[in-house]
């Protein structure tokens, strides 16, 4: 067992989202609900967030230093430098109850995103995948859509429906397009906690963080859980890979539905912890749009 240990005192309600970024070595996270990008600096410690208009679950890097942010109910180029925002592309804008949720670049630089229910509405998400700048809905009627990564070889896509305490995975061709039917890979159904955010490491393990639990498991190629990281509040949200050797495991969490005696007896809950975990990451490609 390993334990994490607080990073960057955030206290975010709602942290989601976190994504290295190599070329200016930050990683980036999303407080959804405050509606604030938070980065931090993994060698200096130097952090800071941006003031966002929308709640945005997303900020992933393409080659040109420009951050695609996946928002509440479109897409967004941001530039960190500058704080220009562009437009890019809306999705389910027609539909007051969802938000995006979960989401993450595969193999390919195609970006994987999710959307659900603002309050969980059952069956109101959805998942997309955005492929050489044209977004295509791969599945419907789910809750709350997330733990989206890929095999190293992106001959396959992890995903879970969180209420469903089930982790599926789904074969993909030589494009990144699903093939066939979803299977149930990992069960958390008779454990405490239920699944979240996920990512693959270089080994081909998959790390899952346990909304609820107050940790992150690994899980081998079979699905079975093989270690594990501890962490002092209760809400993990999703876990990512960071540092110049993508060594270290940065982890989001939540203060999510706390009453005010949770929110006193967590007083780190909702900040960004990390963990050495003795195994490197793999880095997720740059988003292309053409």
């Amino acid at each position: 067992m390993t334990v994490a240990t607080l990073a960057v005192d955030c206290r975010c309600e709602l942290g989601e989202g976190p994504q290295w970024h190599a070329a200016n070595q930050r990683l980036y996270w999303c407080d959804i609900l405050n509606k604030r990008l938070h980065w931090l600096s993994t060698e200096s410690g130097e952090h800071g967030d941006y003031p966002l208009e929308h709640m945005v679950s997303l900020a992933t890097p393409l080659d040109d230093g420009r951050l695609m942010l996946v928002g509440e109910h479109s897409m967004s180029l941001f530039h960190p430098t500058t704080q220009h925002l562009a437009h890019f592309a809306d999705f389910e804008a027609d539909n007051p109850i969802t938000r995006s949720n979960d989401a993450r670049v595969d193999r390919h630089g195609s970006l994987w995103l999710s959307t659900m229910g603002k309050t969980a509405e059952p069956g109101a998400g959805s998942l997309y995948r955005l492929h050489r700048g044209e977004l295509i809905q791969m599945r419907s009627g789910l809750s709350i859509p997330n733990a989206i990564c890929f095999s190293p070889q992106g001959d396959a896509a992890y995903f879970t429906d969180t209420p469903t305490g089930i982790v599926m995975r789904w074969a993909l061709d030589s494009q990144g397009w699903p093939v066939g039917e979803p299977l149930a890979w990992a069960d958390f159904t008779a454990v405490e906690g239920n699944p979240d955010g996920a990512v693959v490491d270089s080994e081909g393990c998959l790390w899952l963080a346990l909304w609820g639990a107050g940790k992150v498991v690994r899980l081998n190629h079979d699905g079975q859980v093989i270690g594990d990281v501890e962490l002092p509040v209760s809400q993990p949200s999703c876990p990512a890979f960071a540092g110049e050797n993508l060594d270290r495991l940065y982890i989001t969490t939540a203060q999510e539905g706390f009453t005010a005696d949770q929110r006193r007896e967590q007083p780190q809950a909702g900040g960004l912890f990390v963990a050495n975990v003795g195994v490197r990451g793999l880095a997720d490609p740059l988003l292309r749009l053409a």
